[in-house]
């Protein structure tokens, strides 16, 4: 396989892995998908970035960028094209303590992220798992357990350090190509290699971590009931409810896990985690007070396709209507779907105008993602088609269509005729046409 590809250029001699070397086994796949590129690149700083991308280029194949951690969509790896990996781009440094300010390279993962900053007593909101890589959730959204408090990952980001579809390394935030700078908070994938991130962080001390597990024989009232109670919380609580299907002879359960992440003050854990606990017939219950990254710890666990959910769709919810509530259930009852998780958001996620960046969903309260197996991936669209009335635009980082219908989901007008126009600018070949694609 070496001998069909051209030599790279001396910068990236020993980063370049073919199907025959020892290193391709860990390297090919995706977290949800399994792949066989024909190459998987690794450069080491955004000079190689660029040195890779445009020897991908020049193979006139299919270009897919990882940024090192796992993702749902399946978008980090293909079949016969080229991947660029930067994983090895994985600094974390506090830049100003007292401004809070941070840098990142988009090939760490949130977990090592969060190990550096606790002893800065700082932290940043970065989805439900340490093994998720920086560079593709901090520019499609990033709903984590502050998302309530402090908003999502991109509402932080204060600076983004990419290379361009032309091999152009440019660096953009607020005052220096604020165009650019608004479309990767949201539509990053369509725009460029990015190689690093600044974000404000803030401060953070110990948070409280409840597990909770219900029988979820009446699946649709606690849906409902979820739904309320964190309609009615205060903000810093946030909490994901996920629905795990039973068997012959075992019951259907339903799993909340919530962060506190408010005051010390006494009883205000409580006072706020208590209403959880009326939601349904509860089975299991657990508090404990933790630091940050112990509920983001890192696996450093290889890909290999091991998440065998990979069909799955995504939908926003602005509320969780009893007709709603009923149609979900209803797909979990069928035992077709088998996997589907709420995610809280709402709170501070709201309170940024929808124009400030392409992520424009500002008005929802809930995030859910509904997973199978690909066998089952038409019934599970026959399920989504009857929900479709009760949702209100899509997460792209938890769905794996590809078709052009589901753009209009994910970057409602005016965001998406903006977002075209700047690709036409910015990547005029569509060379990044791997994650919604935009044309």
């Amino acid at each position: 396989m070496t001998s069909t590809l051209p030599p790279v250029p001396p910068s990236l001699a020993g980063r370049i892995v073919v199907p025959d070397d020892a290193r391709y086994e860990g390297l090919r796949h995706g977290y949800v998908h399994c792949g066989s590129p024909a190459a998987v690149l690794l450069p080491e700083d955004a000079g190689q970035t660029a040195e890779a991308l445009g020897y991908a280029r020049s193979l006139g194949s299919v270009v897919s960028v990882r940024s090192g951690g796992h993702g749902i969509s399946g978008r980090s790896t293909n079949d016969g094209g080229v991947v660029v990996d930067v994983s090895r781009l994985d600094e974390v440094r506090v830049l100003d303590r007292a401004r809070r300010r941070i840098r990142v390279g988009a090939g760490a993962r949130w977990g090592r992220v969060a190990q550096v900053l606790a002893p800065h007593g700082l932290a940043v909101s970065s989805g439900d798992t340490g093994d998720v890589g920086v560079g593709g959730l901090a520019t499609a959204g990033g709903m984590g357990w502050f998302a309530r408090l402090h908003g999502l990952t991109v509402d932080h980001v204060t600076a983004v350090e990419l290379v361009l579809a032309d091999g152009r390394s440019v660096r953009t935030h607020a005052e220096l190509e604020p165009d650019l700078f608004w479309a990767v908070r949201g539509a990053g994938g369509n725009f460029g290699v990015v190689t690093a991130v600044e974000l404000e962080a803030y401060e953070t001390g110990d948070v409280v971590f409840a597990d909770l597990v219900f029988d979820a024989a009446d699946a649709a009232a606690l849906i409902e009931a979820w739904g309320a109670v964190l309609e009615a919380a205060p903000r810093e609580l946030t909490s994901f409810l996920t629905f795990m299907p039973g068997g012959p002879g075992r019951p259907h359960l339903a799993n909340v896990t919530a962060v506190y992440a408010g005051s010390a003050e006494q009883g205000a854990a409580e006072r706020a985690l208590t209403p959880l606990l009326g939601i349904g017939p509860p089975l299991r219950q657990r508090a404990v007070l933790a630091p940050y990254p112990a509920l983001v710890p890192v696996s450093g666990a290889a890909h290999h396709g091991q998440q065998q959910l990979s069909a799955t769709r995504s939908g926003l919810l602005d509320h969780l209507t009893a007709d709603a509530a009923r149609a979900v259930a209803e797909a979990l009852g069928s035992g077709q779907v088998l996997m589907e998780q709420f995610r809280s958001v709402g709170g501070a996620v709201n309170d940024v105008d929808p124009a400030a960046t392409a992520y424009a969903h500002r008005t929802q309260n809930f995030s859910l993602l509904a997973a199978t197996v690909p066998e089952l991936e038409r019934e599970l669209d026959v399920h989504w088609a009857r929900l479709a009335p009760h949702l209100n635009g899509m997460y792209l980082s938890f769905d794996t269509r590809r078709t052009p219908d589901v753009l209009a989901e994910a970057f409602p007008e005016p965001a998406l005729t903006r977002l075209r126009a700047l690709k036409d600018r910015y990547d005029p070949e569509n060379v990044f046409d791997r994650n919604f694609p935009l044309r």
